[in-house]
């Protein structure tokens, strides 16, 4: 029984180390996109009941870092700001695997700004709730992951959606769409 239990907490070690190898990429296409102000608040962050405690300032540090190392990979001449409002979370505590399997979840919400025209580019906060990877919901993440690996996931995460949601408003960041490229393109006689 011990043997298989070890096999187990390998199996589950290893893929929650998979997933984060995307910054290792070529980023997706924001055109002509370069961070500016990399701006994060927690102040007002709603912690679920269960949830590990975590102060405003690991949060805003947590999502700094994620920002950073996701958006700083870019090279452009424009810049952007971006601010991120942490709006709630739930870091799990251990649980018992299979029955109470707690999960983390985070919600911010997601602001983005033209830097030289001064100029928010979305109306609205784009409000968007996220949870850890997949490896860490099997047993759930209170079993697997301290609170620091939670947050480092969720913030993470949360600067992998915030890009995912650039990329369907090409129109900010003046990417040009395949179709209008080769409409623009010089044909060749």
């Amino acid at each position: 029984m011990p043997i298989r239990l070890l096999v187990l907490c390998a199996g589950l070690a290893a893929l929650t180390a998979c997933g984060r190898s995307d910054l290792e990429d070529p980023p997706a296409d924001l055109g002509n996109f370069r961070l500016g102000l990399n701006i994060a608040v927690a102040d007002n962050a709603e912690k679920v009941p269960i949830s590990r405690t975590a102060t405003p300032d690991e949060w805003e540090t947590a999502i700094r870092k994620a920002v950073d190392d996701r958006f700083g990979r870019y090279r452009g001449s424009k810049l952007y700001n971006i601010g991120i409002s942490v709006d709630g979370y739930a870091l799990a505590p251990p649980g018992i695997p299979v029955i109470a399997a707690p999960k983390s979840v985070l919600v911010i919400t997601a602001n983005v700004w033209d830097d030289a025209a001064q100029t928010k580019l979305n109306a609205e906060g784009k409000q968007i709730t996220l949870w850890e990877d997949a490896g860490a919901n099997i047993l759930g993440s209170g079993l697997i992951r301290g609170r620091d690996r939670q947050m480092e996931s969720l913030a993470y995460n949360a600067a992998k959606k915030v890009e995912e949601w650039f990329q369907q408003n090409p129109e900010w960041f003046d990417i040009q769409q395949p179709a209008a490229a080769a409409a623009d393109a010089v044909p060749v006689n």
